[in-house]
């Protein structure tokens, strides 16, 4: 719809202009034309707001404020219009004049291409979805990206069970994103988790993800050597020394994040308070306290995507309290602990918290080619080693199509990676497999089963 709304748009600006050129208009009667096409264009757009995918979000936000203006600038033209007569417009001017009206209009439109009106997936379990929000400060650490002693700040997102009965507790389930992420990268899975009864906190590395917001309302882009250092493992004359020490220092940073925001959350559920670490907007901090007193924290399980999903897989080595791990489509880069001979030296003593881990096709037949000529993999060794594994692929899947990214912006995430299978049946399936996976694992509701390959008709 937002195609035929710019078409109609254009065809506005078209008919106002052969109008003007026929009727040789001087300058008065061209402002007289342009408020009439102006206002036309904007009723055109209020009509259309009944219509499926135009709406008032900040996909539309722009062109609406925009054809406001041009109102605004063609009433105040043609008021300065003396009332003698003009000169004819030229009929150069007017053309010039509607293709750049054409092309202020297609720029304010780009948003609406780019991104969808996708507002998350349909839910299968019994329980409504509340959300809240509130950054963590870590005191012990001083953020590394700045130079002016503040402390490593983590924003959380809660997920949790809204209608659930007053002392009904829930596992935790924490997420970590991959790089350049954002906090609701996998919002469908946040949400659909939350339903089927889990407290679900979606953890924000700042500086690593795209974008995010501090404690004083600063917005936090993603950092440049960091963004720098991605580029450059995806090289492929880059060394392995290189790769590992960047990754060793970005896990880190990572590990320490989960490692907080878990700790946090245990120290404060179920008590009637927050201490001064928890910051946030005013009026949810009630929402805060009641998502808390929902979490069991006896049951956490730890989920990612890509180098989020190495985070998440090293979590469940380093702490105890982890009862299941999900890695989506994410090299376990914490299992590598060096680098020799321009080969990896990966640990091979058992993983022994419950692990499952999606491929994308290409990932898994580049993982079996590893296996086949007998090459060092992460994923593959941690895997032999499991005590319970599970490993699995979606045909026709690209590294996006784990998140909701294509949902929400297709071009944005075909420039990413992502492969020819429908990207709502594909987080639809993801979905259920984690909730099932979790559900055994967290629950003890039966047992868990996957097939290695999956596909999608």
């Amino acid at each position: 719809m937002n195609t035929l709304l710019l078409i109609l748009l254009c065809v506005f600006e078209a008919a106002f202009a052969i109008t003007a050129i026929s009727r040789s208009a001087d300058k008065k009667g061209w402002q007289t034309g342009r408020l009439i096409c102006n206002g036309g264009q904007l009723c055109l757009f209020l009509i259309m707001l009944i219509a499926p995918g135009i709406d008032m979000s900040f996909r539309f936000m722009g062109l609406f404020v925009l054809l406001l203006l041009r109102i605004l600038i063609a009433f105040i033209g043609m008021s300065f219009v003396r009332n003698k007569e003009e000169k004819r417009k030229h009929p150069a001017v007017i053309i010039f004049s509607g293709l750049l009206s054409a092309a202020l209009i297609t720029g304010s439109m780009i948003p609406s291409f780019v991104f969808t009106d996708y507002s998350g997936l349909p839910l299968s379990g019994a329980y409504d979805v509340a959300e809240t929000n509130a950054i963590l400060i870590d005191e012990s650490r001083t953020e590394e990206f700045e130079s002016d002693g503040s402390k490593r700040e983590i924003p959380i997102y809660f997920y949790y069970p809204a209608n659930a009965a007053e002392n009904e507790k829930f596992p935790l389930v924490i997420f970590s994103h991959g790089a350049f992420g954002y906090n609701e990268s996998n919002y469908s899975t946040f949400t659909e988790l939350a339903s089927n009864g889990y407290v679900v906190i979606s953890t924000e590395h700042p500086y690593h993800s795209l974008f995010t917001t501090d404690t004083v309302g600063n917005t936090i882009t993603v950092d440049p050597s960091f963004m720098n250092g991605i580029m450059t493992i995806n090289t492929e004359d880059v060394s392995e020394e290189v790769i590992f020490e960047l990754s060793s220092e970005w896990l880190k940073l990572r590990s320490d994040d989960l490692n907080y925001v878990i700790d946090s959350v245990k120290g404060a559920a179920g008590g009637s308070g927050l201490p001064d670490s928890w910051f946030a907007e005013a009026g949810e901090m009630e929402n805060i306290i009641t998502a808390l007193s929902k979490t069991n924290t006896d049951k956490i399980g730890v989920m990612g995507h890509s180098l989020g999903g190495a985070a998440a897989v090293a979590m469940g080595r380093t702490r105890n309290d982890i009862s299941a791990v999900i890695d989506l489509d994410g090299t376990m880069l914490s299992e590598i602990t060096g680098v020799e001979n321009e080969r990896d030296i990966i640990r091979d003593d058992p993983y022994t918290v419950p692990l499952l881990s999606f491929d994308n096709e290409e990932h898994h037949f580049a993982a079996e080619e590893a296996r086949a000529e007998n090459m060092p993999y992460a994923n593959n060794t941690v895997h032999d080693n499991a005590l319970t594994g599970f490993r699995t692929y979606i045909k026709g899947t690209g590294h996006m199509n784990y998140t909701d990214l294509p949902l929400y912006s297709p071009p944005l995430a075909s420039m990413l990676g992502t492969g020819t299978v429908d990207a709502s049946e594909c987080m639809l399936t993801v979905n259920r497999i984690c909730l099932e996976f979790f559900n055994s694992f967290l629950k003890g509701e039966g047992d868990f089963i996957v097939q290695e390959c999956i596909g999608i008709s």
